[in-house]
């Protein structure tokens, strides 16, 4: 479970939209739009789905390589 993200048009840094979504769903789901709050600008963007992606904390990917490089070929 991850994050979903945008990037402000503003400043073209990543910030959350508070939205929480698993990343093959999230690709799967119909084409929405939405609007977030950035708290960079302290405005509303708004958006559509194909716009976003999910961000996964780190620690999660380095489990995953860990478990991966670890298994029996």
């Amino acid at each position: 479970m991850g994050v979903v993200m945008i990037k402000c048009p503003g400043t073209g840094h990543a910030i959350p939209t508070g939205m929480k979504a698993d990343r093959e769903r999230f690709r799967r789901s119909p084409v929405f739009f939405a609007r977030t709050f950035c708290l960079i600008c302290q405005a509303n963007h708004e958006w559509f789905a194909r716009e976003a992606w999910v961000h996964e904390p780190e620690e999660k990917w380095r489990m995953h390589e860990a478990a991966f490089v670890l298994q029996p070929a």
